[in-house]
C-alpha cells in the first residue's frame, strides 16, 4: 500500500498525511490496481497464517494428516474477517458464535463462504478470558469449521501487522461503552480493510454509513445478557444483509466495485483524521504549547 500511495498521492504525502486533501487522490486509483494490491497482501497474510498454524500443530505433535490439512487452510478468494486483540471478556471475541448453526451455515456457503482468523492473549489470571480463547481455538478441531476458523498462537506485533494488512474486514464488538479507543481498527484503514464494529470508541465518530459497517445503533441495555443478545443478532444481520452481498457482488472483470468504492471512501475520509501525525500536531498546538504559556505554535529560528 505504501508504494501505491507513493504513486498516486504525490511526493511527500507522508509529511502531509494529516491534510484531508492529500487523501482525495485515492479516488483516482484504478479499481483493479487497488484490489490487486489488497489481494496480494491478503494472500501474504494467509501464507503467514498457514505457516504459523503448521508450526503450532507440529509443536503439539499432531498427526501428519492435520499438518497437511493446515497447508490448505483458508482461501484467498473467500471473505476473510479478522479479530486480534486482548481476550478480555468485554471484547466478546465469541459473540460471532452466539448462534453456532447460523455461523456454520455462513462459513460453509459454497457460493459465498466466510472465513475467520483470530489471534490474541488473555491475562494469566483472567480465567473467563482464557475460556473464551479456548472456545475459539477449539473450532479448528470442529469438522464444520476446520478450514474456516484459524487461531494463531503467540500473538505479537508481527502477527498483528499481518492481520491488519491482509484482512477484508476487521471485527470489533466490545460491550458499549467499554471501548477505550480502537487503534487496531485505525491501522486497518490505511491497508484498505473495512471495519465492522459497534458504535463505540473511535468508530462512533468515524463511521459515516458508507466507510465501513456498524453493528447496532449505539444503544445499550442495563441487562448484559439482553445487550449481548441484541448485538449478536445485529452482527449476524449486518454480515448476512450487507457485508457478504457487497463483497461477492462482482462485475464482468471479477471486481467487487461497490466494495472497492467503500475501501476508497474509508481511506479518504479516515486516513487524515486517524493517524499519529494529526494526533501529535493536535497535542502540540492544543495542549503542550498552551500549557507552556505560549501564545502560538509557530516555530521561528533565532540567530
Amino acid at each position: 500500500m505504501f508504494r501505491l500511495y507513493d504513486r498516486h498521492l504525490g511526493t511527500g504525502w507522508q509529511q502531509r498525511s494529516s491534510e484531508a486533501q492529500i487523501w482525495e487522490g485515492i479516488e483516482n486509483v484504478d479499481d483493479g490496481e487497488l484490489w490487486e494490491t489488497h489481494f496480494n497482501l491478503k494472500s501474504r497474510m494467509i501464507e503467514f497464517v498457514r505457516r504459523r498454524a503448521i508450526k503450532q500443530a507440529a509443536r503439539r505433535e499432531e498427526p501428519r494428516g492435520v499438518l497437511l490439512q493446515l497447508e490448505r487452510v483458508l482461501s484467498p478468494d473467500a471473505l476473510t474477517i479478522g479479530f486480534a486483540r486482548r481476550f478480555a471478556t468485554y471484547k466478546r471475541a465469541n459473540l460471532i458464535l452466539a448462534d453456532i448453526e447460523k455461523i456454520a451455515s455462513m462459513v460453509n456457503d459454497p457460493k459465498r463462504p466466510v472465513q475467520f482468523v483470530f489471534a490474541g492473549k488473555a491475562h494469566p489470571l483472567d480465567d473467563p478470558g482464557k475460556r473464551v480463547l479456548q472456545q475459539i481455538a477449539q473450532l479448528m478441531r470442529d469438522p464444520k469449521f476446520a478450514d474456516k476458523f484459524v487461531f494463531v498462537e503467540d500473538y505479537d506485533i508481527n502477527v498483528g501487522r499481518h492481520f491488519v494488512q491482509g484482512v477484508d474486514v476487521w471485527l470489533n464488538n466490545p460491550r458499549r461503552p467499554l471501548e477505550a479507543s480502537g487503534t487496531s481498527g485505525q491501522k486497518v484503514v490505511l491497508n484498505g480493510g473495512l471495519n465492522l464494529s459497534v458504535l463505540d470508541g473511535w468508530w462512533a465518530e468515524a463511521y459515516d454509513g458508507l466507510n465501513g459497517f456498524a453493528i447496532g445503533t449505539g444503544r445499550t441495555h442495563s441487562d448484559m445478557n439482553v445487550h449481548d443478545s441484541r448485538d449478536g443478532d445485529d452482527l449476524m444481520r449486518v454480515l448476512r444483509d450487507e457485508v457478504i452481498p457487497l463483497y461477492y457482488q462482482r462485475d464482468l472483470d471479477g471486481l467487487p466495485r461497490g466494495w472497492i468504492q467503500r475501501m476508497k471512501r474509508t481511506i479518504r475520509t479516515l486516513g487524515w483524521r486517524f493517524n499519529a501525525d494529526r494526533m501529535v500536531m493536535d497535542y502540540t498546538t492544543k495542549c503542550y504549547v498552551p500549557a507552556a504559556g505560549g501564545t502560538s505554535s509557530d516555530v521561528r529560528l533565532r540567530v
